[in-house]
């Protein structure tokens, strides 16, 4: 049963249920072309290959689009190398081309290897530098870079709704709330360099991805990141579990309330221009891109 709509479903009847809220928001926000190159990151996690497999069935509808899956391998000891395995051994089942990329390829510097240059910068500065803020930079870096290899014209994201809700806390938290704005369905970056970003599954709660791929009997991995206990994200994760639980569509209200308030966030926004940054020749606001001065400022090469 779910209890935030009082709708009681069969299996079958659940599994629908989300295949239509998939379609409707990429409908509802027009999302990709009839003739779209999609790639879909796929971390080897639930919700990246829920939206794999969700993207493959829809593909048959629209013969003229094609569907790839994009990966990131951060370089995680005893963690990423199952998922990395997880994500290939499902792409060659569904069929689906299937691209890897690596922090060591691009940034020279393994996940690992950062959280060391990390701990020796937080013992001679004081510094508070969580592995987490690293990797989300790196990560969103690297998975523009190999969309575009794949000439990708979308970067299909499996952001959930839970997700979307702990970003906009988090933004909160972080006293940058204007940044809500770009917490969206859709995000297109106007610079040829970028992917534009989509989020098909954003309207679908984590509880109700894990079920979908039970019910599929999907191998996925479970076991959560060895990094993620230090991030705020994790914090706010358990109070909105917490409150969901005694208040049930707490998520999805504070989801609705941004769709109010964005077009005032957005119009608020200053304008920015993009230009090529002066180390790595990336699209970046600055002279230097983030993660040139995030590699930078802990001793990377």
């Amino acid at each position: 049963m779910r209890i935030y709509s009082g709708e009681r479903l069969c299996s079958k009847c659940f599994t629908k249920s989300i295949e239509d809220k998939v379609k409707a928001t990429i409908a509802r926000n027009r999302m990709f072309k009839p003739d779209d190159r999609i790639a879909v990151a796929v971390s080897g996690g639930k919700d990246s290959t829920t939206l794999l497999h969700i993207m493959t069935k829809f593909e048959k509808l629209f013969p003229k689009a094609s569907l790839c899956a994009v990966t990131v391998d951060e370089g995680i000891r005893g963690y990423r190398d199952e998922a990395v395995r997880l994500a290939s051994e499902y792409c060659q089942r569904s069929g689906v081309e299937h691209f890897i990329t690596s922090f060591k390829d691009l940034f020279d510097v393994r996940l690992d290897e950062m959280v060391a240059l990390l701990k020796d910068k937080v013992r001679t500065s004081n510094e508070a530098l969580s592995p987490c803020a690293y990797c989300g930079v790196l990560r969103r870096r690297a998975l523009n870079v190999v969309a575009r290899q794949a000439k990708a014209d979308k970067l299909a994201l499996a952001h959930n709704l839970d997700d979307e809700v702990q970003t906009i806390l988090l933004n909160i938290m972080h006293g940058d709330a204007p940044r809500i704005a770009r917490v969206k369905p859709v995000l297109g970056e106007s610079h040829p360099m970028f992917v534009p970003r989509v989020k098909p599954i954003c309207e679908v709660l984590e509880k109700e991805i894990a079920f979908y791929a039970y019910l599929r009997k999907t191998e996925f991995q479970s076991t959560p990141c060895p990094y993620a206990p230090t991030a705020m994200r994790n914090d706010i994760r358990q109070m909105l579990n917490r409150l969901e639980e005694k208040h049930a569509g707490t998520k999805y209200t504070v989801f609705r309330s941004v769709e109010k308030i964005r077009p005032a966030l957005e119009a608020a926004e200053k304008e920015t221009f993009l230009h090529a940054c002066k180390v790595c020749g990336e699209p970046t606001v600055g002279e230097t891109c983030k993660p040139c001065e995030m590699l930078r400022k802990i001793g990377a090469k």
